[in-house]
């Protein structure tokens, strides 16, 4: 069953109260909750399954992530986490791959929301427990401080809405691309790859307090994997045809994989 408490209503900032299959407020708006678990909190003029990745970005995904390329990073959030309890937030959740692996912390109650309905339909059937929304990350449907922590992975940095969600106290981890990640895939495409910079988002309220890297290999297998990846990425859209079409000849691909995670503390 959905725990409402954290939500407000997207229209008019009050509570919600959970009815027969819909959650709804003292004045009278009405969200549903969908089959899978989750409620649509996303309010504007277009539907939602026109807003953020569509279904086959988010299955690609899913089925990117459920191989396991990147449990390094997962393994390291859980570890993270081990040892705290408390709500939790996690912001662009996705299809819920890290979000459901935090979700297995019987101490924290977790939140998470994205812009994309489908991403967050695929997370509801993880069956992980958790408390899932559809939501713009511009104006997030929850109340003010109301949150231990958050999870910010590869989306950008509202920093005025997480200062508000979180508590005094409250700590943000936040998931930035290291310095050599996905080079390998870089290699096989441009003739000049270049490293990222690794630069973490300018913070004029909430306090750095550390940062690890997380570093490994992976061997892509097959162009289902190799596409998977690349379709995840910011290149796929700055790259050329003639540049894509050198991924679609390769049966594999070696590639680092590296991610620095910062956490940082609102005061």
């Amino acid at each position: 069953m959905m725990n409402y408490e954290c939500l407000r209503c997207p229209v008019c900032g009050q509570a919600l109260t959970e009815g027969a299959r819909a959650l709804r407020c003292g004045a009278g708006h009405c969200f549903d909750l969908a089959k899978e678990g989750y409620v649509n909190l996303l309010i504007g003029s277009k539907p939602a399954d026109a807003m953020g990745d569509n279904k086959q970005a988010a299955r690609y995904r899913r089925d990117f992530l459920n191989k396991g390329y990147y449990a390094p990073l997962r393994d390291a959030l859980t570890a993270r986490f081990a040892g705290r309890s408390g709500t939790l937030l996690d912001l662009c959740c996705g299809e819920g791959y890290y979000t459901a692996a935090l979700g297995q912390n019987p101490a924290l109650t977790v939140y998470g929301f994205d812009l994309a309905r489908e991403m967050v339909r695929l997370a509801a059937k993880r069956n992980a427990g958790l408390q899932l929304f559809v939501a713009n990350l511009a104006r997030i449907p929850v109340r003010d401080g109301v949150f231990d922590w958050a999870t910010l992975l590869f989306a950008p940095f509202g920093e005025a809405e997480l200062c508000r969600v979180l508590r005094p106290g409250g700590r943000l981890t936040l998931v930035v691309p290291g310095r050599r990640h996905l080079f390998g895939l870089k290699q096989a495409v441009y003739e000049s790859p270049y490293e990222n910079d690794e630069a973490l988002p300018a913070a004029a309220r909430l306090q750095l307090l550390g940062t690890e890297k997380v570093i490994g290999r992976i061997i892509l297998q097959g162009q289902d994997d190799i596409q998977a990846v690349f379709r995840m990425t910011p290149y796929y859209y700055r790259t050329s045809p003639s540049d894509r079409a050198k991924l679609e000849r390769l049966d594999a691909l070696e590639t680092e994989i590296e991610f620095v995670l910062a956490e940082f503390e609102n005061p």
